[in-house]
């Protein structure tokens, strides 16, 4: 199938590009270890993220919270040695905390229920005083050791997935609205400056958990500053050993819950246009399933970053890396978990998918179903294209002065930048020796190709083949060629 495109380079069209806002990570007590800051450290370099979103802040691994009984009476003591490890090494490599507000600590939970393998407690505090005080304790912490105007820019999330009862005991609505009430009270209480946003929905029954959250706010004039949700696209899973299969939904039919979302907000005066983050999103909702490493996740995330933004003023991929641990630790490299890049520093195509959106230019001329196209103050031109369907070929014809022009592609498809399918024909080794995971790194790179064009009459026909589940990133710039004094390329067969 062809598809044709006449681009006019002063035509300016919607699009807002929010790829590198924010990423999601596994729980945050995993940053104290070197396999995933060496991962993070490579996403930075190559996508530089400016938030990071995670759970498990006041969970027992990172021991913020105890009490102790002395003389008879219940004392309580923070210490906050780990998380000042975590944020000290975020901050360093240039990405700041989108705070979530949970799980339980262990010492002040009033039930026993827990989730995932390393048992984050989802029940409510024993007594909201103590959670109060430990969320002043935490704040104020920060603020002298990062200073005021550093936290400022953090925003506050409070807890994640309440309408979910293995996220929160019993999906009580009523009990998770006291905890938002007396959170977001408490941090403005700290500074009015602070930013605090709810509910972070997904999925069940999420209409009315975003209605009532909103009615409840406004109603009891409780702080509100952002809205925030989750969205996957999958359905029931299917259980095999230690991987699930689920069939995907539409991307159409993904943008149905934040587009519903977007709409109920707005159905409200007082927070119409209120921000509304997308603090999760992925293809798949759980950690073990292989589409997450494969060259449809990336085409299929390709259309949601250049959609989201129309309705999110931002939107996390979760996660950036997978040193994860919600079912367990994995058995192999290729496991089906979430992140952009698989252990041993495999860049999974979906890393690509974020790359080629970071290096998108701001201004965007053209935007169809299967790309996205934008340009420089110059003239120069960046653009994304992806296809989850049969082969396509794009023809862009674009109106550019006479000149010379350099044209370059990269690729990611199945047959070029697929290391799950090179990790497969190796023999799907559980654990690769170096030279296995060389060959996995470098089979996980675009391939790249490129043409000088001359333009004479104002003309330039670009054509884009693209395969079905590629995602491809392109770039046409005008040219001054420069060759040395006697060099001949038609002598060496160029």
């Amino acid at each position: 199938m062809t598809k044709t495109y006449h681009i006019n380079l002063n035509n300016s069209v919607a699009f807002k590009n929010q790829a590198a806002y924010c990423v999601g990570t596994g729980r945050l007590g995993l940053a104290l270890r070197h396999e995933y800051l060496e991962q993070l450290k490579q996403v930075q370099a190559d996508i530089g993220f400016s938030y990071i979103r995670g759970h498990g802040l006041f969970c027992d691994d990172l021991a913020i919270y105890h009490s102790y009984m002395e003389d008879g009476v219940e004392k309580e003591e923070y210490n906050f040695r780990y998380i000042d490890m975590v944020f000290d090494a975020y901050l360093s490599l240039g990405i700041r905390p989108f705070v979530e507000l949970g799980f339980m600590p262990g010492q002040m939970a009033s039930g026993e229920q827990t989730i995932f393998y390393w048992k984050g407690n989802v029940t409510p505090p024993v007594c909201y005083d103590k959670w109060r005080r430990l969320l002043e304790a935490t704040i104020r912490h920060w603020m002298e050791r990062y200073g005021r105007e550093e936290v400022l820019t953090w925003p506050f999330e409070v807890w994640n997935e309440p309408n979910l009862a293995g996220f929160w005991q019993d999906a009580n609505m009523e009990e998770y609205f006291k905890l938002y009430d007396v959170s977001s009270r408490t941090i403005k209480a700290i500074d009015p400056g602070l930013k605090v946003g709810g509910p972070s929905i997904c999925g069940v029954d999420d209409e009315r958990w975003m209605r009532c959250f909103l009615e409840y706010c406004l109603e009891n004039d409780v702080p509100l500053d952002f809205v925030t949700r989750h969205a996957y696209g999958s359905e029931l899973p299917e259980e095999i050993g230690h991987y699930v299969y689920q069939e995907l939904r539409t991307p159409e039919q993904f943008m149905e819950e934040p587009l519903g979302s977007r709409r109920i907000i707005d159905s409200f005066p007082t927070y119409a246009g209120m921000d509304m983050h997308l603090t999760e999103f992925n293809t798949s909702y759980s950690p073990r399933n292989p589409i997450h490493d494969t060259n449809r996740n990336a085409a299929y995330i390709a259309y949601l970053l250049s959609v989201l933004g129309d309705s999110c003023a931002s939107y996390s991929y979760w996660t950036f890396g997978d040193v994860f641990e919600e079912s367990g630790v994995a058995f192999t490299p290729f496991s089906g978990s979430f992140g952009l890049m698989a252990n041993g520093g495999i860049k999974k195509p979906s890393y690509w998918t974020f790359v080629f959106y970071k290096d998108l230019y701001d201004e965007a001329v053209a935007r169809a179903e299967n790309f996205v196209l934008t340009k420089s103050v110059e003239g120069n031109l960046r653009g994304v294209a992806w296809n989850l369907d049969a082969d396509i070929l794009l023809r862009f014809s674009v109106d550019v002065p006479d000149g010379t022009y350099f044209l370059f592609i990269k690729t990611v498809d199945e047959d070029s930048c697929n290391p799950l399918k090179l990790w497969l024909a190796m023999g799907s080794p559980a654990y690769p020796k170096a030279e296995q995971l060389s060959l996995l790194q470098e089979g996980a790179r675009p391939h790249i190709a490129a043409l000088r064009l001359a333009v004479e009459g104002g003309a330039l026909e670009i054509e884009l083949p693209v395969a079905q589940n590629a995602v491809c990133f392109f770039e046409l710039q005008g040219i001054k060629p420069e060759v040395d004094r006697g060099f001949k390329p038609e002598k060496v067969g160029l």
